[in-house]
Parts: structure tokens; C-alpha cells; sequence
């Protein structure tokens, strides 16, 4: 079955039809890519300012959170030894890896800082599916979280100013989310 970035013009692709490298390097039409780009654009947009808002309610107590002291607590309660610590570390993973989303600039590693931070979030809340005690939202933040890390920001990012993340390759994001799941196995092996 031949790929889908092919570099065969399609028989309705006329002599004026523009086309451009994709992030693998495979030749789509235009229009194609700039779509591709856009929509990542906004899951990127949506998801990590998201992330961030969650992060700095954890940080600061920004829109109505509990702030450190009040993070602390819940970490407390939930069996997390050092709550302090431990509020502080997912506040900085929600709110750097959100913003790091958001902007497009290190995305694997982005990705993998809200995946690892939400499967966490997953371990310790699950207590089923749906709304209203489910765990469906948290899932679908940990998935696209994923998606990105694995198909890159796009080519509307802070990335493609740095010369390793240029051009995405999918080892990038397949280790920062090993890495990402590690951590959180680390991390949900020092609860009580």
C-alpha cells in the first residue's frame, strides 16, 4: 500500500498545484500542510493553556485552586509523602509542560511532563469512567498530551527555531513519553 505523503501528484493535482515538505520531509500539497498545522495549533493552544491554568492553581491559587499550601494538603491526603514537594512538582510539570505546549517549544519533552503528571492524576482518582467521579477528562488530556508529544507541534512552533526539534522525528516523542511514564511510575511508587 503506498504512503499517504507520496510525492506521485494526485491526477487532480493540476501544474498549479503548490506543494510543500510535510514535517517528515514528504511532499503534500499546500493546502494539506497548512491545515495539519493549524489544527495542531489549536490542540496545542487548547491543551496547554489548560495544563497552565491547572499548574497555577496548584502554584499560585489562581482561578479559585488551592494554591501550594492547599495542594500540599490534598497530596497529603491522597498518600504522597512531602505534599509541599509534591504539589510544587506538578505544578511546575502542568504549568511549564502547558506552556511549553502552547508555545511549541520542546514539545516532546511538553508532552511528556502533562502525560507523566496525568497518569498520576489517573492512578490516584480512578474510581471509573464517567462524570461525575470518572476519570474520562483526565484520560483525554493524557491522550492528546501523547498525540503531540508523538506527532510534534507542527510547523507553527517555537520548535522549528531549534535545530534538533527542526524537523520531528517520532523517537523524540516515543522516549520523552518512556521518560514521562518512568517518572510517574517513580513517582507513584513513593506513595503510601
Amino acid at each position: 500500500m503506498p504512503s499517504p505523503h507520496a510525492t506521485t501528484l494526485s491526477p487532480d493535482a493540476g501544474p498549479d498545484t503548490a506543494w510543500s515538505a510535510s514535517t517528515d520531509g514528504a511532499a503534500v500539497p499546500a493546502s494539506a500542510q497548512t491545515a495539519y498545522d493549524a489544527g495542531l495549533l489549536v490542540l496545542r493552544l487548547v491543551l496547554g493553556l489548560t495544563m497552565a491554568a491547572h499548574g497555577s492553581q496548584k502554584l499560585f491559587g489562581w482561578f479559585n485552586g488551592g494554591g501550594l499550601d492547599g495542594t500540599a494538603g490534598y497530596f497529603t491526603s491522597v498518600g504522597y509523602p512531602s505534599g509541599k514537594t509534591m504539589a510544587v512538582i506538578a505544578g511546575l510539570s502542568e504549568t511549564l509542560g502547558g506552556l511549553g505546549l502552547a508555545l511549541g517549544l520542546l514539545t516532546p519533552l511538553a508532552g511528556a511532563a502533562v502525560f507523566g503528571t496525568l497518569l498520576n492524576v489517573l492512578a490516584v482518582k480512578w474510581g471509573g469512567f464517567f462524570a461525575p467521579d470518572g476519570v474520562e477528562y483526565e484520560l483525554l488530556l493524557a491522550a492528546a498530551a501523547a498525540a503531540l508529544a508523538l506527532t510534534g507541534p507542527g510547523r507553527l512552533a517555537a520548535d522549528r527555531a531549534l535545530p534538533v526539534l527542526r524537523t520531528h522525528r517520532l523517537v523524540h516523542g516515543a522516549a520523552a513519553l518512556v521518560l514521562g511514564a518512568v517518572v510517574a511510575g517513580i513517582v507513584l511508587l513513593l506513595r503510601n
